[in-house]
C-alpha cells in the first residue's frame, strides 16, 4: 500500500514560498488587490448575497459579478472606481478609498 503524505495548509505553503525574495516581491505587490478581494468576497457573504443578486442591485449580469471578483485575484483587469462603487452599494456598504504613506517614504 502506498503511504500518502501528509499535506500543507495553503498558510504552510505561503510561508514557505515567502523564503523565496522573488516570490516575497511579487506576493506583496499584490497585497492591495488581495485586501480589497477579501473585503469585497466578506461584504457579500455577510449579506447573504449570490452573485447573480449583487450584478442584479448592479444594473449587470452575474458573469460580470464573477469577472470582477477574480480580476482582483490575479493580473486580470482592473476595475474602475465607478464599478467598485456599484458593487458596494449592492451589497450594502460605501467605498472609500484611501492613502497611507508607505514604509519607504516613512518620515
Amino acid at each position: 500500500m502506498k503511504k500518502i503524505e501528509a499535506t500543507k495548509t495553503h498558510k504552510q505553503m505561503v510561508d514557505e514560498w515567502k523564503q523565496d525574495p522573488e516570490f516575497n516581491a511579487a506576493y506583496n505587490e499584490l497585497d492591495t488587490e488581495f485586501n480589497l478581494l477579501r473585503e469585497l468576497l466578506l461584504a457579500r457573504k455577510n449579506t447573504g448575497l449570490t452573485q447573480a443578486e449583487v450584478a442584479e442591485k448592479m444594473g449587470t449580469k452575474a458573469p460580470a459579478v464573477t469577472r470582477l471578483e477574480t480580476a482582483l485575484s490575479g493580473n486580470g483587469h482592473s476595475p474602475t472606481i465607478a464599478t467598485l462603487k456599484k458593487y458596494a452599494q449592492a451589497v450594502g456598504c460605501k467605498l472609500e478609498v484611501h492613502l497611507v504613506p508607505s514604509n519607504a517614504n516613512a518620515v
